[in-house]
C-alpha cells in the first residue's frame, strides 16, 4: 500500500509550492492520489515525488504546460526524448536571439555611432507577385513571415526576384495590422495564396547589413532623411531580403526620380 502525504509535506518534498500543486491538479498534469470528498484535502503518494521533480525541472527550463504534459505522458523513451529535444532546440534559438539583442543594446549604450547609410531613390514599376496576406500582432511578424515565405516557395516553380514583405502603417504604429509576404514568380491563387498586383511606387531605399536585431538603426537613418526632406507619403513600408544578412528597406516617398 502506497504511503500518502498531505499537500504541505509533498510541497516541501518536491520544492513545488502548494499554489503550483493545486494548479497542476486543476489542469490534470499532476492529480493527487487521493482527495477527501468532504474537505477537498489533497494527499499525494510518495511515488509521485519523482514525477513532480521532473515537472519542476522542465518548468525551470521554461517549458510550457502543454510540452511538459507531452513529456510526462510520452508512450516511450523515444517520444519523451523527442519532446525534450524539441524544447532544447527552441531554447538554443532563444539564446541566440538574446545574445544578438544584448549586443545591439550594448552598441546603443556605448554611444557607438552607426556607419553612414547610403540612401538611394528608386521607382518601382507595377508588378505581379504571389503573395499571402495576414492580420497579425507586431511581435508575431518574424515567425509569421518565415512560415508564409516558406509556403510561397513551395508554390513557385521559379522565382523572378528576391523575397519581400509589405508592412502596413497600422502594424507598425498600432502593433496590429496587415502584413503581406511577397515571392515574385509564376504561380496561381490557392488557399490563402493569391496573385497580387503591386502599384507603381517610389521609394527611398537603404540596405541594412547585419543581424535583424540592429535593423532599427537603419530604419532610423532612413526615416530621418525622409523626415528632413519632407518627402514621406502614406503607404506600407517594404523590405526585400537580398541574402547574406542584407535587407533592403524601402520607404514610400514623393521624390523627383523621374
Amino acid at each position: 500500500m502506497s504511503t500518502l502525504v498531505g499537500i504541505g509535506d509533498f510541497s516541501r518534498m518536491t520544492l513545488l509550492s502548494v499554489k503550483a500543486l493545486r494548479h497542476y491538479h486543476e489542469v490534470g498534469l499532476l492529480p493527487p492520489a487521493e482527495v477527501d470528498p468532504a474537505s477537498g484535502y489533497r494527499r499525494y503518494a510518495v511515488e509521485q515525488v519523482a514525477i513532480a521533480q521532473v515537472i519542476r525541472r522542465l518548468r525551470e527550463l521554461g517549458m510550457s504546460l502543454a510540452d511538459v504534459r507531452a513529456v510526462i505522458e510520452a508512450p516511450d523513451v523515444g517520444a519523451r526524448n523527442e519532446a525534450i529535444g524539441a524544447h532544447l532546440l527552441r531554447m538554443e534559438g532563444e539564446l541566440e536571439q538574446t545574445r544578438a539583442t544584448v549586443e545591439s543594446l550594448r552598441l546603443l549604450l556605448d554611444g557607438t555611432a552607426p556607419a553612414p547609410v547610403a540612401i538611394a531613390y528608386r521607382m518601382e514599376e507595377p508588378s505581379v507577385t504571389l503573395a499571402i496576406r495576414g492580420e497579425i500582432a507586431y511581435d508575431e511578424m518574424l515567425s509569421w513571415l518565415e512560415e508564409a515565405l516558406g509556403e510561397l516557395h513551395g508554390a513557385v516553380a521559379r522565382r523572378d526576384g528576391v523575397d519581400g514583405a509589405l508592412f502596413s502603417e497600422e502594424l507598425m504604429e498600432n502593433e496590429f495590422g496587415e502584413i503581406v509576404a511577397l515571392v515574385p514568380g509564376a504561380g496561381r491563387s490557392s488557399g490563402r495564396m493569391q496573385i497580387l498586383e503591386l502599384p507603381r511606387v517610389e521609394y527611398a531605399v537603404a540596405v541594412h547589413t547585419g543581424p535583424v536585431e540592429q535593423v532599427d538603426r537603419t530604419y532610423a537613418a532612413l526615416g530621418a532623411v525622409v523626415a528632413q526632406r519632407s518627402i514621406g507619403i502614406g503607404g506600407p513600408l517594404r523590405e526585400n531580403y537580398l541574402g547574406d544578412d542584407r535587407t533592403e528597406i524601402c520607404w514610400p516617398v514623393f521624390h523627383t526620380t523621374a
